[in-house]
């Protein structure tokens, strides 16, 4: 896909699990725009078994991960809770708990998520729920995975909960919407996130047509690309989709842009200067004596 009529612009990828992701994304990525991203915490692919690997898997996102991006120019942010499909093994989920609190006070992390709900179980709601309680303690926005089967009604009970337990919906973002439940999280003031997906779920041909009729406001373009059939550019080639279709410059770079920047800088720890006066790269620095090269002749641009 031809991105020449996206050359120049900037975008922010809210919602991408680059741990599941190459160098060769990072490298890509960069070229396209992106100079952000938000890592949310979720689900490996199969289920962790000690809370000692939500430790690491929770380290990594605020530390290693966070300096691989920088060595491809990229900021990275991330997002931290217990995901709904682990909630269900309650005794591990009650030792989540214990630690999440150390996590998500940490520099970057500019959120609760992604939380919410997969098969809707009694489990599920009771982390949910506590999930939100630890949100507004340390006042920080909310990423909520709306469930992938039944997205209706369980997009509609997500929001039930959260206006249950009095968080405003300017802090909240409802990711995995499609064209059933957009409308009704727009009308409850709530951000309606889009993961667009090469094959399912949610392409950027639909996305188009969704912004024409919605228009931009509190809309966001995401692309969730993990360790399944996703693309890490499924951000800029929507934006590029976009302007071919006639929507205009302003509205794309408002929902592959300003708008998840507008939501996660009320965590007070994501700043548009970061990017907007960069200090360069400098592959030859090392993260506790890690370097991302291979022997490779290292890329430096201070």
């Amino acid at each position: 896909m031809n991105l020449d009529n996206i050359r120049g612009m900037k975008f922010l990828d809210s919602h991408i699990h680059m741990t599941s992701r190459t160098t060769d994304d990072y490298e890509a990525m960069s070229k396209a725009g992106v100079v952000a991203i938000i890592e949310p915490s979720f689900w490996l692919g199969q289920p962790r078994t000690e809370v000692g690997s939500f430790k690491d898997y929770f380290s990594s996102l605020v530390g290693w991960e966070r300096f691989r991006a920088s060595q491809f120019g990229i900021h990275h942010y991330c997002t931290i809770g217990l995901n709904s499909k682990e909630a269900n093994n309650e005794a591990l989920a009650e030792q989540v708990m214990e630690i999440l609190p150390m996590y998500v006070c940490k520099e970057g992390v500019v959120g609760v998520g992604e939380i919410g709900y997969d098969d809707q179980t009694p489990a599920e709601d009771k982390y949910f729920r506590a999930q939100l309680e630890l949100a507004k303690e340390v006042n920080l926005p909310v990423q909520i995975h709306t469930p992938h089967r039944d997205k209706r009604a369980g997009t509609s009970r997500s929001m039930d909960v959260v206006e249950e337990h009095g968080i405003p919906p300017h802090m909240v973002v409802i990711d995995h919407n499609n064209e059933e439940t957009v409308k009704e999280v727009l009308d409850r003031g709530f951000w309606a996130a889009f993961t667009i997906y090469p094959k399912t779920k949610m392409g950027k041909e639909r996305m188009v047509e969704v912004l024409k009729k919605y228009g931009p406001e509190r809309i966001i373009v995401d692309s969730s690309a993990d360790w399944g059939v996703s693309d890490p550019l499924s951000v800029p080639k929507t934006a590029s989709l976009m302007l071919s279709h006639g929507i205009p410059k302003e509205h794309v770079e408002q929902v592959c842009y300003q708008n998840p920047l507008e939501v996660y800088k009320q965590s007070g720890q994501i700043d548009e200067n970061d990017w907007l006066n960069p200090q360069g790269v400098d592959q030859r620095e090392l993260y506790n004596g890690n370097s991302v090269l291979r022997g490779q002749e290292p890329m430096v641009n201070k």
